[in-house]
């Protein structure tokens, strides 16, 4: 299967536990997904067109207040890996299950800022 980066970008939307951020700090997530601009422009038109994030200005509020669980939207799983958002080696990967596909693997700091929780 192949992951629709789109599709992918949208659901993390979806799932962020911010009150707000700043535009800058959403790209900064999105581009674990892509660093392409025009994929990134596509998932933020997508999602503000669904209603899952509202824009004003540089400013970002997510809507959905539909959190990923770590119990059951999480996975980890062992073996030699490259954190998605820092590069950092670790030994222990976190995974977001999302339905577009699965996406990580995340250290255990990266995982809670990408989500949010921090």
């Amino acid at each position: 299967m192949t992951e629709d980066p789109v599709e992918l970008g949208v659901q993390l939307l979806a799932r962020l536990e911010h009150a707000e951020l700043s535009l800058a700090g959403l790209i900064d997530r999105l581009e674990m997904i892509t660093t392409h601009p025009a994929t990134t422009r596509a998932i933020l038109d997508t999602a503000e067109t669904r209603g899952i994030i509202e824009r004003d200005g540089d400013t970002v509020r997510p809507t959905s207040g539909q959190f990923l669980s770590f119990e059951s939207d999480v996975i980890t799983k062992t073996g030699e890996f490259d954190c998605r958002r820092c590069g950092t080696t670790i030994s222990t990967g976190y995974f977001m299950q999302l339905p577009a596909g699965e996406h990580g693997p995340f250290g255990s700091t990266c995982i809670r800022k990408v989500t949010g929780r921090d």
